[in-house]
């Protein structure tokens, strides 16, 4: 499908109010608290609290939580996350095997296991991913194993070596938004880097699924969105993913537009056509909102592919 195909994406509006298609249900239950409770038993952070997920109380009533390893703190700024930033504290060591049984405990088919920015490590980190992945094969190995990383700035290339190296089941690292807008929205990352990164993943082992997401609403133009898809097929990757940014306090990045539930529809078409293996697209979306089922559709989409070939 080429740029000049019909569909109709209507042009962004200035800054309308918060739409009726962005509801959630708030956090209620016995399922959410026993969730809750085990996070804070194992000393263990979540994206879900520390990024003020809209779907929190979704996920958790189903015992659905995705860790947030490394700590509380990222050692960036950037203008859409909620997540506190500052000089993190030491990396805990007992953080693996915490992992580990919380997965245990919630009785995981299929955990996600994201991280803060960790600027002040030598390798940023990836040596904790690369233990939390080992902890969980040891304790739960039915368990499929997704992560979504930072870009390691600077040291790359070392750190998704060892992370490939662990084997995890799906490789997940965010572009997060347009390349127009990186001066403003993610300042400490750069936008071929990251593609950079997503690229080496399959260089090192191309069994490992890949993928990526992107939040609409931030004055993007339909036009920068479909040269990201192009980036990221370019780029091999199996699995797109695409949400609306929701302003989380006053201090971050305003929200340009709303976008309908309509546009997110006829971006997912264009996407399929241009080849991702899935595709998640809706105000709602999230990096790893449904992340279980999603890897089982990845996992039959790539089976009927190479059947087809």
């Amino acid at each position: 499908m080429s740029e000049a195909d019909p569909v109709n994406l209507p042009q962004p509006s200035s800054r309308p109010r918060k739409p009726d298609w962005i509801r959630v249900k708030a956090p209620v239950g016995a399922a959410y608290s026993e969730t809750r409770q085990l996070m804070r038993r194992l000393n263990l952070a979540t994206v879900c609290e520390e990024a003020a997920c809209p779907n929190i109380g979704e996920c958790w009533t189903k015992k659905h939580a995705t860790v947030m390893i490394l700590g509380d703190v990222c050692t960036r700024a950037c203008a859409f996350c909620n997540v506190k930033t500052g000089m993190p504290r030491k990396v805990d060591p007992l953080e693996p095997e915490h992992v580990a049984t919380a997965a245990a405990e919630l009785g995981l088919e299929h955990i996600v296991i994201t991280s803060v920015d960790r600027d002040d490590l030598p390798d940023g980190g990836a040596s904790q991913f690369v233990k939390v992945i080992e902890a969980l094969r040891r304790n739960t190995p039915k368990t499929t194993i997704e992560i979504l990383t930072p870009d390691f700035r600077n040291k790359a290339d070392a750190a998704v070596e060892a992370i490939v190296a662990a084997r995890p089941d799906v490789y997940n690292h965010n572009l997060e938004t347009v390349p127009r807008l990186y001066p403003t929205i993610r300042p400490g990352a750069r936008y071929y880097a990251s593609l950079r990164l997503l690229e080496s993943i399959k260089r090192h082992d191309p069994s490992i699924f890949t993928k990526s997401g992107i939040m609409v609403g931030l004055g993007e133009q339909r036009l920068e969105v479909h040269q990201v898809m192009d980036d990221m097929r370019s780029a091999d990757i199996d699995f797109l993913t695409m949400g609306q940014y929701l302003q989380p306090t006053p201090k971050h990045a305003k929200v340009e537009d709303f976008v309908s539930p309509q546009v997110f529809n006829a971006y997912a078409a264009i996407a399929r056509a241009k080849g991702f293996l899935l595709v998640a697209a809706s105000p709602l979306t999230r990096s790893s909102y449904h992340a279980g089922d999603d890897f089982a559709k990845l996992r039959t989409a790539r089976e009927a592919k190479l059947a087809k070939a």
